[in-house]
């Protein structure tokens, strides 16, 4: 017997859908209790496909969402439904997937693929074969419907149908959704090349086999009129670009033609698919060769694709100018990921290695249209061959510049400043002859009466900002600084945002060159304080913070504290502990007080109380979740509820230590009158491999700062940093082993029982192939350090380290650190000198890169070097400094007489 609705259930269920459809919210919540009600009784869920595959009297719009409703039950509750009932499911969808109406078939493909992927396509083995079957159907709507079907399940179970758990289908499925690249219906053809699509990136076997077929179906179908096959036909071009380039390399001249004729395509979605192409191409070794003889005809292309399209114009209110009073939508406001603490150390010929942030995407004032739009697209391609072509690049691009750059409509004025701001890494040194004429001309656009040629004149500066800190500062930097502050201040919200991080990028570059506008620059950014909504607030604090790290000291000043401090106490007073504002605004005040030093005293004890309690507090709230509670929401997300709340306890830490490091010994009395040290204990012991990160930082600052509060927990920290000491968390092995150096030069000869737990790591570490160039240099410092206070203990293991650590060290800048590590290496040449005898060499060369080392330093490597001399004589010394490069030879003898 078929099962058979009745009629009072029925109109129970039909009921409930048109509550449903309901914009009542006090309706919505019955609804939702109904459902909970009807979703005790097994056959509710006959029902429901009742209703979406025979109720044919009800509406579409009932029947879809009757499904749709179906679909999330599968999805949560799938197998307790009886067997039955599961059964009755499957047989109505297959049933059912011709449906006259697009809608229902679309919404029986959702179903049926849901089903697929509970584990299904296993215990469904006739789901594949019938849908094939179906799709020979002379019924356009079966064919369409089972199409449909089978793309969304190659769409959620690409890798499931690669394997031999189904026993390959796609060996029968792939050669048989190839046939249908010719198939008369345009929605049929492009469910076929869309299927075929999602096996491309994973490489599958089946597709390999027929990999000329496939390509050649795609060529047949270059000129298709129909746009989603067209579209289609790009994305499969692009992967194959990324996937199989040795199948299309032979054709790559008529692919470049048809890509160039497809990015100009009158419909957008076509020429993004197209424009990817570009973006793909840039990154692969063959680029240059390929696109050479293309540029002339690609550039403009690419050029004309980077204009606002009339409908961006709209969304971004492009005719709004004044904007600033406007409140911001919350939902507008990207969450703000807190970059937890790393210890660096400092480079010659520059600052500390990884300050540079290279995310600076292309334009990114545009993030209201934060998807990816052809004019993104257009760009961030221009960008990447810019670094490809470099300067052979310009000859195609000047021509045209002139004309967008001084064009009368601001439309195409802006897209010329984007393009000039796009180059701007790949064509550097082309371009600079140019700039006297066009920085000037920029800081003019900076008052344009247009608000969005204003900001992207903003980013086009700020990706030159390097050169214009280059120049005397009075030829651009001085006007290019008076202009951004006044955009600071701007009345569009955008071009605010805009200025906001340029200067931000302009800090950076220009470091100290600021000092002597400093008063100027504070009372513009004080100033936006007050003017500023939500959003921008957040960018503000990060050029206050930037500022503070570009100057450092110079900002200790009592009249630029007066007028820094007031307004920024003043948002810290008025923020609420869960307010996720405080991260921004934390990281903020670690760079200020980093950079006033004690400067910071008068306002840090309110400071560093709050930090304190923010980690208390996340401790006890992260104890709560770990422990099961019956509170609903956390069990069915319990994923959420980790995480979000731990970003306040690494903000704050952090902040601790720019406290610690700024303040140095007077943080002393704060320390003691708070339980850090137990709080900090908990910390280092986190699951959470950023936590334990922001922890080690704080431990080394505070082990710098008042040894004497640290002292007394050294005999339970010591064992968790050695258990941290694990290159697979890079960061954490960092700063873990830094503190290790940092506790060694406090404790002295008091470190020897230690040195057990860690020294094996650490050789390990430095002898590891792949290790990043900071957690190495941290690593040797470390060695050296602990060589030195307990030599007796380290030295044996000379020939274990020596070759790398001297590798490691010779390219950072004099310092303490640097300073201390090589006192400990000569000390451990002292007691095992055997252990350096095979690469004395790298030695030399190590000591060969200090620049002006402290006397005393100096005498050791003077001792080491005549040492070693005399111990091998005149004859053999001489015969091995003849394998020193001619510099290093230069500076020994110069500097050593050997």
């Amino acid at each position: 017997m078929e099962w058979q609705p009745d009629e009072q259930g029925l109109q129970q269920v039909l009921q409930l859908l048109k509550d449903s459809q309901s914009p009542n919210t006090v309706t919505q919540r019955a609804v939702q209790q109904k459902l909970e009600q009807l979703n005790q009784f097994p056959d509710f869920n006959n029902y429901l496909i009742f209703v979406l595959t025979r109720l044919k009297t009800e509406d579409e719009p009932t029947r879809s969402l009757s499904g749709l409703i179906l679909k999330n039950n599968v999805k949560a509750h799938y197998q307790n439904f009886p067997p039955a009932v599961a059964d009755f499911i499957k047989q109505e969808c297959l049933n059912s997937i011709g449906d006259p109406s697009p809608l229902i078939r679309a919404t029986i493909g959702i179903l049926i693929t849901t089903i697929a992927s509970k584990g299904e396509l296993q215990t469904w083995p006739e789901l594949l074969p019938q849908l094939c079957n179906l799709l020979n159907s002379e019924d356009y709507n079966t064919c369409e419907g089972s199409f449909g079907a089978l793309q969304k399940i190659c769409e959620d179970s690409s890798e499931l149908l690669d394997s031999d758990a189904l026993n390959r289908p796609l060996n029968i499925m792939i050669p048989k959704f190839l046939q249908f690249f010719k198939h008369c219906s345009p929605k049929i053809r492009s469910h076929a090349i869309a299927c075929v699509n999602q096996f491309i990136i994973g490489r599958a076997q089946a597709l390999m086999d027929n990999i000329d077929t496939f390509i050649e179906s795609l060529f047949a179908l270059a000129a298709d009129e129909d746009p989603e096959v067209r579209k289609n036909v790009c994305r499969a071009l692009v992967m194959l670009l990324e996937v199989r380039i040795d199948r299309l390399i032979p054709h790559m001249h008529s692919i470049i033609q048809y890509m160039l004729q497809r990015t100009q395509d009158p419909d957008e979605n076509v020429a993004l698919e197209a424009c990817e192409f570009w973006l793909t191409l840039a990154e692969q070794p063959i680029c240059k060769e390929m696109l050479s003889g293309h540029l002339m005809q690609l550039i403009p292309i690419l050029v004309n694709g980077m204009k606002y399209s009339e409908i961006d114009i709209i969304l971004l209110k492009g005719d709004v100018e004044e904007d600033e009073a406007v409140p911001d939508n919350e939902q507008d406001i990207k969450p703000r990921f807190h970059k937890s603490r790393t210890v660096t150390l400092q480079h010659e010929g520059g600052e500390g290695e990884e300050g540079e942030d290279d995310d600076d995407d292309e334009d990114d004032d545009d993030d209201t249209l934060s998807d990816w739009n052809l004019r993104k697209c257009s760009a961030a391609a221009l960008d990447v061959l810019a670094n490809v072509f470099r300067d052979d690049l310009l000859p195609h691009l000047l021509p045209l510049l002139k004309g967008l750059l001084f064009h009368p409509d601001w439309v195409i004025k802006e897209s010329g400043i984007l393009v000039l701001g796009a180059i701007a890494e790949g064509c550097m040194q082309g371009m600079v002859p140019y700039l006297p004429e066009l920085i000037p001309h920029l800081i003019q656009c900076l008052c344009d009466k247009k608000a969005l040629v204003r900001s992207i004149a903003c980013w086009t500066l700020s990706r030159y900002a390097h050169w214009v800190v280059s120049q005397p500062p009075d030829s651009y930097l001085k006007p290019l600084m008076t202009e951004l502050l006044k955009r600071i201040l701007d009345s569009n919200k955008r071009v605010q945002e805009a200025a906001c991080s340029a200067f931000a990028t302009l800090e950076e570059e220009a470091c100290t060159e600021l000092v002597p506008y400093l008063s100027f620059i504070l009372d513009t950014l004080v100033f936006a304080f007050g003017k500023y909504q939500h959003k921008n607030l957040l960018i503000l604090y990060d050029a206050i913070g930037t500022l503070a790290d570009s100057v450092g000291h110079h900002l200790n000043q009592p009249e630029y504290i007066q007028k820094l401090m007031p307004p920024l106490i003043a948002k810290w007073n008025e923020l609420k502990d869960e307010d996720k504002d405080l991260f921004p605004l934390l990281e903020c005040l670690s760079s200020v007080a980093t950079a006033l030093q004690s400067g910071f005293l008068p306002y840090c004890e309110p400071v560093y109380q709050r930090c304190v309690t923010l980690v208390q507090k996340t401790l006890a709230q992260a104890m709560v979740s770990r422990t099961p509670t019956p509170h609903a929401m956390y069990n069915q997300h319990p994923d959420q509820y980790e995480a979000p709340d731990k970003d306040f306890m690494i903000v704050a830490l952090d902040l601790l230590s720019g406290l610690a490091e700024g303040l140095g010994g007077h943080v002393e009395q704060l320390v003691a009158r708070s339980n850090i040290m137990t709080l900090l204990f908990q910390c280092m012991q986190d699951t959470m491999p950023e936590v334990r990160q922001s922890s080690f930082a704080l431990l080394g600052d505070l082990t710098k700062a008042c040894f004497l509060h640290v002292k007394p927990c050294i005999a339970e920290f010591m064992p968790i940093l050695g258990l941290n000491l694990n290159p697979e968390f890079i960061s954490v092995c960092n700063n873990a082993t830094w503190a290790i150096g940092e506790i060694s030069m406090q404790m002295g000869a008091e470190m020897q029982p230690y040195v057990g737990m860690v020294l094996p790591h650490l050789v390990e570490i430095i002898n590891r192939p792949n290790t990043p160039k900071t957690l190495l240099e941290n690593t040797a410092i470390t060695i050296g350090r602990l060589g030195y206070v307990c030599p007796q203990e380290v030295a044996p293991q000379l020939q274990h380290f020596i070759r790398p650590w001297c590798s490691s060290l010779r390219n950072i800048r004099d310092n303490e650190e640097k300073d201390s590590a090589f006192r400990g290496i000569c000390v451990m040449i002292g007691v095992n000198p055997a252990g350096v005898v095979q690469d004395f060499i790298f030695f030399c060369d190590a000591v060969a890169s200090w620049v002006s080392p402290k006397d005393d330093l100096r005498d050791m490597f003077y001792k080491i070097l005549h040492g070693f001399k005399d111990q091998v004589g005149e004859e053999n010394w001489h015969q091995f400094s003849e394998q020193f490069p001619p510099l290093l030879k230069e500076r020994l003898s110069a500097c050593y007489g050997v």
